[in-house]
């Protein structure tokens, strides 16, 4: 079955709108990556500063293949100097967890 990639980032409530931006510009990037299945960018609602970004993904290597190629080069590693025209922006969150999980048991809703 799939496994599913949860980031948690920290991020305090005047950089929320920055975060949610960035993501919405990237819209479309990951979804053509080999074994791609599902992401969701999770906004908290009470109680906490982390938003949740949740990737599944049909194998680990379809994950790390996608670390280590399309994402690292979205995010300024592929050793072109990061951001188009510059210097990279400041990261929105303060803080992130990557948390792992293998998928078990699933659901979908009765036709």
């Amino acid at each position: 079955m799939s496994i599913v990639k949860i980031n948690v980032l920290t991020v305090p409530a005047e950089q929320r709108e920055v975060l949610e931006q960035r993501f919405a510009s990237r819209a479309g990037a990951v979804e053509g990556s080999d074994g791609f299945e599902w992401f969701e960018l999770l906004r908290p609602v009470e109680g906490t500063d982390q938003y949740l970004v949740y990737t599944r993904w049909r194998s680990e290597e379809d994950f790390q293949a996608w670390m280590n190629g399309s994402m690292k080069a979205a995010h300024g590693g592929g050793g072109a100097g990061g951001a188009e025209g510059g210097e990279r922006p400041r990261p929105a969150a303060s803080g992130s967890t990557l948390w792992s999980f293998e998928v078990v048991q699933q659901a979908s809703p009765k036709s």
